[in-house]
């Protein structure tokens, strides 16, 4: 594992599902408990900007050809080309960063990322899947969003069964149909990992 530099290392917590199954929501929840030590994890992404979204706290906004260098350079952690021309990742220098503040990671992350990282740290990974009651409420919430056009939503919802099939690979399941049980649910996974 010496492709981290830091020495000191905290737990990593990922939080993986399909689109729309409310896994960013618990991790903005899971943020704000101070108890636990949790900092985010900003992926690097290749795709433009949304709404007010910032550079550096959203994501690290990369143009193709600079993702693409980072790849050829060694620079993430994992990654991967969601879909065509659209690049996501975890550039190692953001987990040096974290636990070089003495914090915990905490991912919100594709599946194929999250599972990537399971494999790389077994031991200091959490791996947390976040299942949408059924494929029709993740659809209703995909389109209350409101942020994307059709054609991105139904790639999104073509995606969601291959995804949801990985579940099982996963440390744990958070069921997201009551929010407030998914919430308690998700907090207690995660603070008895941290307290291991």
């Amino acid at each position: 594992m010496s492709e981290i530099k830091n020495k000191k290392r905290g737990k990593l917590i990922v939080f993986s599902a399909p689109s729309g199954s409310g896994k960013t929501t618990i991790v903005r929840h899971l943020l704000k408990q101070k108890e636990l030590n949790l900092e985010f994890s900003i992926s690097a992404t290749s795709r433009e900007k949304r709404g007010n979204e910032i550079h550096g706290k959203d994501y690290y906004f990369l143009d193709i050809k600079d993702f693409k260098n980072r790849i050829k350079n060694d620079e993430f952690l994992e990654w991967e080309e969601v879909y065509r021309d659209n690049f996501y990742g975890t550039l190692k220098t953001e987990i040096e960063r974290i636990w070089g503040k003495g914090k915990h990671v905490i991912f919100d992350i594709d599946v194929s990322g999250g599972l990537r990282i399971k494999k790389k740290f077994p031991e200091e990974t959490i791996a947390i899947f976040v299942k949408p009651p059924d494929l029709n409420e993740l659809i209703i919430r995909l389109k209350e969003r409101g942020e994307e056009s059709e054609d991105k939503i139904s790639m999104r919802v073509a995606k969601a069964p291959a995804e949801l099939a990985t579940a099982p690979l996963f440390d744990k399941i958070v069921l997201n149909k009551d929010l407030d049980k998914a919430l308690e649910n998700a907090y207690t996974l995660v603070s008895d990992f941290i307290k291991q």
